[in-house]
């Protein structure tokens, strides 16, 4: 990248349809790794590098269909935030604005790297058609800077202990993050098992087991993290997830045994069939029923066709589970009654976003 712009291509927002049919970018595992080597290896002249790196950045979380603020998001801003050039305020906007999330989790503070009198300056004395609407973030209803020079000292100490210099310095669970970007899974179970030896057995290690480990495919043992964790807390959802779990596993028996729990459990929450741990419920019931068989699979399909007339607000994709179910059960009249609310549901869906669209 430092020799030749050309190569910087490969690096830009690509969208791609993957064979799972989601899309999603073609080119973010490698844009990733070269902002973790920037991280590493900081060097003014980088600074052209990184304002194209964070202006991909930019496209992608305002492009990409499942937008949101990723770890590379914030590294990017973050490294050309420490150049504290005022003409990267623009750059940093663009980002700030792309989605919903970036605009509540994308700090403040990325606009205010060159210092706050600096930035505010050249944002008011600027041209640019985006002007007022940055001015109006920068300052308070005062008309004050809505943060102080101290303020952005803080934030620059707090993003340099996040995103380190030396690759020593990282949590290990970044190195399984990243590993699981890149594809290498045997690389990311290394560094989860580093991460996870010898800590004490608390909720939040076993709840980071528990999803790493679903992340990586090892269903079985992020069930065994679940289970464990019962002993701090074994309310309702608790027991939906150890049951999903135990289902992708292939533990049918156990995912029966953990929903029946979930119900009792619901005994003890008000008005659970209007929430959403009700409609969670009846979709884990739908799913074990749509993969399991014989009496399991009769008995999970009774539970769930029953609770899921008490249950208002049927999303899609539990509605495409109660088809799926019924299939596998052979409940031929069931399964034309899901299959109508189904394509209601998908009706109406499809209404609305062609409305949005207009």
């Amino acid at each position: 990248m430092r020799r030749s712009t050309a190569a910087w291509r490969d690096c830009r927002y690509e969208p791609a349809t993957g064979a799972d049919g989601y899309e999603h970018d073609a080119n973010a595992a490698r844009r990733a790794q070269v902002l973790w080597a920037l991280q590493y290896d900081r060097r003014a002249g980088d600074l052209p590098l990184l304002r194209w790196l964070a202006g991909q950045e930019a496209e992608c979380r305002g492009q990409a269909p499942f937008q949101g603020l990723t770890e590379e998001t914030e590294l990017a801003g973050f490294l050309l935030a420490e150049h504290r050039q005022a003409d990267d305020v623009w750059l940093h906007w663009a980002i700030k604005t792309a989605n919903f999330d970036t605009w509540c989790g994308y700090d403040v503070e990325h606009l205010f790297a060159a210092g706050v009198q600096p930035s505010v300056a050249a944002v008011r004395d600027s041209d640019d058609p985006e002007r007022d609407a940055v001015m109006e973030r920068l300052l308070d209803t005062g008309g004050e800077p809505c943060v102080s020079d101290e303020d952005v000292a803080g934030w620059f100490a707090h993003l340099r202990s996040r995103f380190p210099a030396d690759p020593a310095d990282e949590d290990p669970i970044t190195w399984v993050e990243r590993a699981k970007l890149v594809g290498d899974p045997v690389l990311a179970r290394h560094w989860l098992d580093r991460w996870a030896a010898g800590r004490e057995r608390d909720p939040h290690t076993l709840g980071q087991l528990r999803h790493q480990l679903a992340d990586l495919g090892a269903f079985a043992e992020a069930a065994a993290a679940q289970r464990e964790s019962l002993t701090f807390a074994a309310d309702a959802s608790a027991w939906r997830t150890l049951a999903g779990l135990e289902r992708r596993a292939g533990h049918h028996d156990a995912a029966w045994a953990a929903l029946r729990e979930c119900r009792r459990a619901l005994d003890d929450v008000a008005g659970w069939r209007t929430v959403g741990l009700g409609r969670m419920y009846v979709e884990e019931l739908f799913l074990l029923a749509g993969v399991s068989a014989g009496a399991l699979a009769g008995a999970a399909f009774a539970e769930a066709d029953r609770v899921a007339g008490q249950v208002p607000g049927l999303a899609l994709v539990v509605l495409r589970a109660a088809v799926e179910a019924a299939d596998n059960v052979g409940e031929e009249d069931r399964a034309r009654h899901y299959r109508y609310l189904r394509d209601i549901e998908q009706q109406r869906i499809d209404t609305e976003l062609r409305e949005l669209r207009s």
